[in-house]
């Protein structure tokens, strides 16, 4: 009963650890509010653009007539329309918002000249709003995770270097005595982002390699981009958010150290295993290939200092809005990993390579993972912005549900579809007509959408959720945590 008291008033927004006093966090608090409230607004307003995107794109995949006599909502525009507005829109911005929350949280140090954040917030904003209007125009590029305009491109880096500066001068001044290793992954994500869009700009765009080296290019940016900018920041929104609403720290720091260093290292090969059988040299997919399966030793290690910090406290989750989404992403991320590892065996890539599998494993990874930590992350953020608890326990469960199981099912379609589209594809003499193999994904794409669906209906529940709390008074006496139930009434087994 203690214990479930005790993690009760970890989620509290008037209560705070005894090494930090109360007004020194709520002056940081204070300083991140403007700039963090732009960005998480911005955020849930390209969620919901690119929720509608998603499906469009996804019911052409099995009614290809829907809405065909519109040009710009053709499936190849409105489909990357959705990829990008769901990357640079909203996960970009949630990411920004919670790395500087955490980096002025852990440095112990306000946000200074918090204007100039608004200015590439918008910088921001602008230029994906440009961006996303040209691929609907007709202006992508045609390459993977980079489809926005050239004429973009300024507009995004201006954003982003004011950004990264920011942080880093926020991490320069701050009190704290200790690193953590949040701040690993936050400072380490803000180095690898600029470097990884800035060469695959320069390689792709404005001075194109030749040959295979635009492929090789284009998949060490696709895979990177996930694995050293939006993992970083997940991971360390789980590494901040696990501890502090448990009231206990992680389980081993030693394991966080060889995590951070093991995914820095090996993480860059890995995306090479993704153009098994074309046309590249051998030593590079080979290098890849060993890559990709070192990068089971991060993803286990972090696993298990996740899970031996959960121990004794696994009851949390019946109560905890961010502890059940952060815990639901940090296991995603263990399964996602651990499956794209294993689509580095030749023998396996052989089926799953150019199917739905592929699709189904990115969303596991980029959904499953990062974007559920990031709504982990809002619903505990928010409460101190504000300074007032959420509206709605029941929409936040709604959330919740219709996501979790509207991905799971996502996932599962796609990837039970794209297996046996792979061996379907591979099987020439019982499947000669290509289009009995698409008459065969179809019953999985008709699951995707009504995944689509259910999702669809968890990001409502959020949005209304969130846009209830910024217009609702604030409460003249405190209020208790917003909690799925009363956990005076739970006793946790240890």
């Amino acid at each position: 009963m203690a214990s479930a008291l005790r993690i009760a008033q970890s989620l509290d927004p008037s209560t705070s650890p005894t090494s930090v006093s109360r007004a020194e966090l709520s002056e940081i608090d204070a300083s991140t509010k403007a700039p963090a409230l732009f960005f998480l607004i911005s955020s849930v307003l390209w969620l919901l653009a690119g929720t509608a995107f998603a499906l469009i794109s996804s019911f052409k995949m099995h009614t290809p007539e829907f809405l065909g006599d519109y040009e710009w909502l053709t499936f190849g525009r409105v489909r990357t329309a959705h990829l990008n507005t769901v990357i640079y829109g909203w996960s970009v911005n949630a990411a920004f918002a919670v790395a500087f929350w955490l980096m002025a949280r852990l440095s112990r140090s306000v946000l200074r000249h918090p204007t100039l954040l608004f200015v590439a917030g918008a910088f921001w904003n602008i230029g994906v709003s440009i961006g996303i209007f040209g691929i609907l125009r007709g202006d992508s590029t045609s390459i993977e995770w980079l489809e926005m305009p050239s004429y973009v491109t300024p507009l995004l880096f201006v954003a982003y270097a004011l950004i990264g500066a920011w942080a880093i001068i926020t991490f320069r001044f701050g009190k704290s005595k200790h690193i953590y290793v949040s701040q690993w992954y936050i400072l380490a994500a803000l180095f690898w982002f600029p470097w990884l869009y800035s060469i695959a700009q320069i390689m792709m765009i404005f001075e194109p390699a030749r040959g295979t080296v635009q492929a090789l290019v284009n998949w060490w940016f696709a895979h990177n981009i996930l694995g050293l900018w939006f993992t970083p920041i997940g991971l360390a929104a789980v590494y901040y958010f696990l501890p502090k609403v448990l009231g206990k720290p992680i389980h081993s720091y030693y394991l966080s150290v060889l995590g951070f260093w093991s995914l820095a290292f090996f993480y860059n090969w890995a995306g090479v295993h993704h153009l098994i059988g074309g046309p590249v040299p051998a030593w590079v997919l080979s290098a890849g290939i060993a890559a990709s399966f070192m990068m089971v030793v991060p993803v286990i290690v972090t696993s298990i200092n996740h899970h031996m910090t959960m121990v004794g406290s696994f009851s949390a989750l019946k109560y905890s809005p961010t502890l059940r989404f952060i815990v639901f992403g940090a296991v995603s991320y263990t399964l996602t990993s651990l499956q794209g590892s294993s689509m580095a065996i030749r023998s396996w890539s052989e089926v799953t390579h150019f199917t739905h599998y592929t699709i189904g494993h990115a969303h596991w990874g980029m959904y499953a993972f990062f974007t559920m930590v990031m709504f982990g992350s809002i619903y505990y953020i928010m409460p101190r912005l504000m300074l007032k608890e959420w509206p709605s326990a029941a929409l936040i469960s709604t959330h919740f549900w219709a996501t979790s199981i509207g991905i799971i099912i996502y996932v599962a379609a796609l990837s039970i579809g794209g297996v046996l589209q792979g061996l379907a594809l591979n099987d020439v003499e019982n499947y000669p007509v290509f289009m009995d193999i698409v008459e065969l994904t179809k019953k999985y794409l008709l699951s995707r959408s009504y995944a689509g669906i259910l999702i669809t209906v968890g990001h409502l529940a959020f949005a209304v959720n969130f846009a209830w709390m910024l217009i609702a008074p604030r409460a003249k006496s405190s209020t208790a945590p917003t909690l799925f139930r009363n956990p005076s009434s739970m006793v946790i087994t240890r």
